[in-house]
């Protein structure tokens, strides 16, 4: 059980953060403290709980319960004493909350006009569309028997020539660890295997194998050709998440290009108005980036603006 002065100490990092609005005090929102006269409802506590820092996320629900009371609590104590000096009619303070509000409203107006919005459609057929203009990417199925010796390679050549099975010998024979398997190193695309490896299986013809051995720094291979074919997108299930935030960050750039044609933006310093340009432009010259790549492609980035 994690002690409470620790568990205090860790909750304090959810102090700077947390901002908890009023509720009206009714059945479905009850109050579960009191700090002097001022009342911590359940809402408050829900919006502590998801505020807490990360490192104790992994906490028991009852102790994480126990870590955002206790920083409700502090913040409740020290603004109380903060309204009492008048701190919160200082300029700065004012100002920070008048920047917290835009904030706030910016994020509101995402989740509402972006996150909320998109539709599982809209999400297929962005994924439909990054497929189709996939560029065709080979792939071959291979197998191979790796020994120390040049001639070993040969003479195991000289078996497969015989009509011995190119499996059966690979486990006979094989240095490699996935001789078991019978030498079988499923589908891989340029760039996966050494070169000379890949330069002689790309080369063979389907269910063909190669007639000299092939040397690299792991020994000599005989390699048999069992398919070719274009590499396969990934399903949509396992890549859906990053097409929702592609579509995402596009739907969040074209809200935010419609508001800069609404309104006018003026910099009054000249470099600072020359660099918020320069990187307007960037942006707008940007390549939109992969959400779907074959295999073992990249995801796409995060869409939803942080501030």
């Amino acid at each position: 059980m994690l002690k409470y002065n620790k568990l205090a100490a860790v909750a304090f990092a959810t102090i700077v953060t947390f901002q908890a609005p009023v509720f009206a005090a009714d059945a479905k929102d009850p109050v579960v403290a009191k700090v002097g006269d001022v009342e911590i409802h359940q809402s408050e506590l829900n919006l502590a709980i998801a505020n807490l820092d990360p490192q104790l996320g992994q906490l028991p629900d009852d102790q994480k319960k126990v870590a955002a009371l206790s920083a409700s609590v502090d913040v409740k104590l020290l603004s109380q004493k903060a309204a009492a000096e008048k701190l919160d009619q200082t300029p700065d303070f004012q100002a920070h909350m008048a920047y917290l509000r835009d904030r706030e409203l910016h994020n509101a107006f995402f989740k509402a006009h972006v996150a909320d919005a998109i539709k599982d459609d809209e999400v297929k057929a962005r994924y439909d569309k990054e497929v189709a203009a996939l560029p065709k990417q080979e792939e071959v199925h291979a197998r191979h028997i790796l020994v120390k010796t040049e001639d070993e390679a040969k003479a195991i050549i000289k078996e497969l020539d015989a009509g011995k099975d190119f499996a059966t010998l690979a486990k006979e024979k094989s240095t490699d660890p996935n001789k078991a398997d019978g030498g079988d190193l499923g589908y891989f695309g340029h760039g996966r295997m050494v070169k000379e490896f890949e330069d002689a299986a790309f080369a063979l013809p389907v269910g063909t194998y190669t007639k000299t051995p092939v040397k690299t720094d792991f020994g000599w291979h005989i390699i048999k050709v069992e398919d070719k074919r274009n590499a396969p997108p990934p399903p949509f299930d396992q890549v859906k998440d990053q097409v929702r935030q592609l579509v995402m960050r596009d739907k969040y750039l074209e809200l935010l290009n419609q508001a800069k044609q609404d309104t006018k933006v003026v910099i009054n310093d000249p470099a600072l108005s020359k660099a918020y340009d320069d990187a307007q432009k960037q942006q707008d010259a940007a390549p939109a980036d992969d959400a779907v790549a074959p295999a073992d492609g990249a995801a796409a980035p995060d869409a939803q603006p942080q501030q």
